[in-house]
C-alpha cells in the first residue's frame, strides 16, 4: 500500500472520509463527506464496501443476509514456539457448521467458523463471548486434538466479533446498472458474496485490472490529443466504465451464485444432501472451488 501511495501526489488520499451523498454536477458529480468536505470528480469508482453509498446511488438493494455468520481469530498461544501445522489449508464442516485454519507462519493460525442461527441467538452470543467460545468448542465434533487446540488457544477477545455473512442476489448484477455515465462500483461494492470460494478479495483485484484496462485506454486516449470538450471526455469515460462493466458481470454472476450454493451444500441440515455431500460431493466441490480460482482477466494493458 505504501508503494503505491507514493506513486501519487501528496493529498490525494484522504482517511476517515465518510462519503454521505452524491451529487449531479454537469459532466462531474459532486461527493458530499460526512465533516461537510464536498469533493468535485469526473470519474467515481465505489469501492466503498457491502453497505456501498454509491451502489446505492447506482440502483442497487442492500446485500441480502444469508441467515449465516462468521467468526475469525488468530491463535498464537501454543505450549511450544510452533504449532507443528503443515503448510495446508485445512476445512471442516457439517451440522450447520463449517470452519477451517491456514498456518500464517511457525507461531501463527488464523482460523474461520461460520455458522446458521437465528437473529435472537446471534445477540445473545455477541453480548457474551464467553458463551461463543463455548458455543464454538461444542461445535467442532470429532476432530484432532491438535485442531480443537488452536481454537482453544486463541484469545477470548476473537470471540466478541460475529459477522452476519451477506451477499448480492446474482441476478441484480445482470439488470442492475454497474456502471452509470462516470459512475461505477468495484469489489465488495460490486458484488458482495459468502466467504465460501475464498475469493472476495482475490476478485476486487481483477475489478481492478479490468477497471484500470478499461479506463486507462480512453483516458490516455485523451491525454495524447488535444484537450478535448468535457462532452466527448465524459462520453469516452462512460464508454470505458460500460466495457468494465460488461467484462465483470457474468464473472460477478458466477462467483456469488457458486459461492452461494456451495456454503448451502457444506452447512446444510437435511440429512439426504448431507449424506450425498460426504459421500459424493465433496471431491466435486474442491474441484468447483479450484475451477472458480483460475481466471485470467488479463493483462494490465493491451500493449
Amino acid at each position: 500500500m505504501e508503494a503505491l501511495s507514493n506513486e501519487l501526489p501528496n493529498g490525494t488520499i484522504r482517511f476517515s472520509s465518510k462519503l454521505v451523498a452524491i451529487q449531479e454536477s454537469g459532466f462531474f458529480k459532486l461527493l458530499h463527506l460526512a465533516d461537510g468536505t464536498i469533493i468535485r470528480t469526473k470519474v467515481l469508482i465505489g469501492s466503498d464496501g457491502v453497505n456501498s453509498v454509491v451502489a446505492k446511488w447506482l440502483g442497487f438493494n442492500q446485500a441480502t443476509h444469508t441467515g449465516r455468520y462468521a467468526i475469525r481469530g488468530c491463535a498464537t498461544n501454543f505450549d511450544t514456539n510452533n504449532h507443528g501445522f503443515e503448510s495446508l489449508f485445512s476445512q471442516f464442516f457439517g451440522h450447520g457448521v463449517r470452519f477451517g485454519l491456514i498456518p500464517c507462519d511457525p507461531r501463527f493460525v488464523y482460523w474461520f467458523f461460520t455458522f446458521a442461527t437465528s437473529l435472537d441467538k446471534e445477540k445473545e452470543l455477541e453480548e457474551n463471548p464467553t458463551k461463543t467460545r463455548e458455543f464454538v468448542l461444542s461445535k467442532l465434533g470429532m476432530i484432532p486434538d491438535q485442531v480443537r487446540g488452536v481454537f482453544e488457544s486463541t484469545e477470548l477477545e476473537a470471540f466478541k466479533l460475529i459477522s452476519p455473512l451477506r451477499y448480492r442476489k446474482p441476478w441484480e448484477l445482470l439488470w442492475k446498472n454497474i456502471s452509470k455515465g462516470n459512475v461505477c462500483v468495484a469489489g465488495d461494492a460490486l458484488h458482495p458474496m459468502t466467504p465460501d470460494l475464498g475469493q472476495g478479495g482475490c476478485s476486487a483485484l481483477e475489478d481492478g485490472v479490468v477497471l484500470a484496462r478499461c479506463l486507462g485506454e480512453v483516458l490516455l486516449r485523451n491525454s495524447s490529443k488535444k484537450r478535448e470538450k468535457l462532452e466527448e471526455e465524459y462520453k469516452n469515460i462512460e464508454m470505458g466504465l460500460k466495457k468494465y462493466a460488461s467484462e465483470r458481470k457474468w464473472r460477478s454472476f458466477g462467483l456469488v451464485a457458486t459461492a452461494y450454493v456451495i456454503g448451502f451444500i457444506q452447512q446444510s441440515h437435511n440429512k439426504v444432501l448431507s449424506f450425498l455431500r460426504d459421500k459424493f460431493l465433496a471431491p466435486f466441490l474442491a474441484t468447483w472451488v479450484f475451477k472458480k480460482a483460475d481466471f485470467d482477466c488479463g493483462k494490465l494493458t493491451n500493449n
